[in-house]
């Protein structure tokens, strides 16, 4: 691997910081493609003109965003592997859809359960009221990536099947009912994986893991979706602009 970096050593940004954002650079045009092994972080340092501990540092921040991945034996390699979702109302399915990914769902359980106090304010309806709860595991190919519940109110989600929330995804499904996702609150957070959800995934129990509740309006105004997934924090991360007013 031969790639040019330039550094500010007068800069008050770390160095480690300074390398770590010209290879995440490289990695996303292309000059890094995915496959490409990088050298031994002894010859890279030399290439560069840092020290060792500064080419660890910048590698593992890539290795922690899910750009690069250490391979025992084998080297360190780009795989540019994470996904990262536009903060928008959109479904997981057609953003993975959208980046050229290949999404696939098992559906965990579907069927009628009492709303929760919680879950009942949210779709303006009465606590113990019926509504649709549906759990899937959402994977980016053949690799998990997320597990998803969703709760509707029953007009709205009682003909849901498993067959078409295993093929399509959830919004689709519900504009093509003339229900349109228009507004959403939505809340991120993070937290540990339990026994049941890093099974899911296929990574250990207490791994990190991003979280996110949404409750969605269509546009009447009226609350047709509650959802709280939680996504592998090694695979996914969101993006959102922000603007000086």
């Amino acid at each position: 691997m031969d790639i040019t970096v330039t550094l500010n050593r007068l800069s008050p940004v770390p160095l480690y910081h300074q390398l770590g954002a010209q290879l995440k650079d490289a990695i996303a045009t292309g000059i890094l493609p995915k496959g490409t092994f990088l050298g031994n972080e002894l010859v890279l340092a030399e290439q560069w003109q840092v020290s060792r501990p500064t080419v660890r540092r910048a590698i593992q921040d890539l290795v922690d965003d899910g750009l690069l991945v250490r391979r025992r034996g084998v080297g360190t390699q780009v795989v540019n592997d994470q996904v990262r979702r536009p903060f928008t109302l959109t479904s997981l399915y057609d953003d993975l859809l959208a980046s050229g990914r290949t999404p696939s769902t098992v559906v965990i359980s579907l069927g009628r359960v009492k709303a929760t106090v919680d879950t009942a304010a949210a779709l303006g309806t009465k606590t113990g009221a019926r509504v649709i709860h549906v759990v899937r595991l959402r994977s980016d190919g053949d690799r998990p990536l997320a597990v998803m519940r969703n709760w509707l109110p029953v007009d709205i989600g009682s003909d849901l099947t498993v067959e078409a929330l295993e093929a399509r995804g959830l919004y689709s499904m519900l504009r093509d009912r003339g229900i349109r996702p228009h507004y959403a609150v939505q809340r991120l957070g993070a937290r540990a994986a339990t026994d049941d959800e890093a099974t899911l995934l296929g990574i250990k129990s207490g791994a990190p893991l991003v979280t996110m509740r949404r409750v969605m309006q269509d546009d009447t105004g009226r609350p047709v979706e509650v959802g709280d997934h939680v996504y592998d924090a090694a695979h996914y991360s969101v993006e959102m602009a922000v603007v000086e007013s």
